[in-house]
């Protein structure tokens, strides 16, 4: 089995990144040119499924609005 590589995220760009996967991973976007690209992208989106509370709350695209914010600032 390969080796584990460990990616640390804050917060606020665990959920940016979960957003932009959900929108590749519906399958409206042909940016994926082999099956593994694809499973890959839907193991990251399922593992930061499991750890985020966010995309779960009510006030979702409030929460990741503040969080897009805050990461596009973060970049100034």
């Amino acid at each position: 089995m390969p080796e584990q590589v460990k990616i640390e995220l804050d917060e606020d760009q665990a959920l940016v990144l979960f957003d932009w996967l959900c929108h590749l991973n519906d399958g409206k976007a042909p940016v994926v040119t082999h099956q593994a690209e694809q499973r890959v992208l839907w193991d990251i989106q399922s593992d930061l499924e499991s750890v985020l509370v966010a995309p779960f709350e009510a006030n979702y695209t409030e929460l990741l609005a503040q969080a897009r914010n805050r990461v596009a600032d973060a970049g100034q």
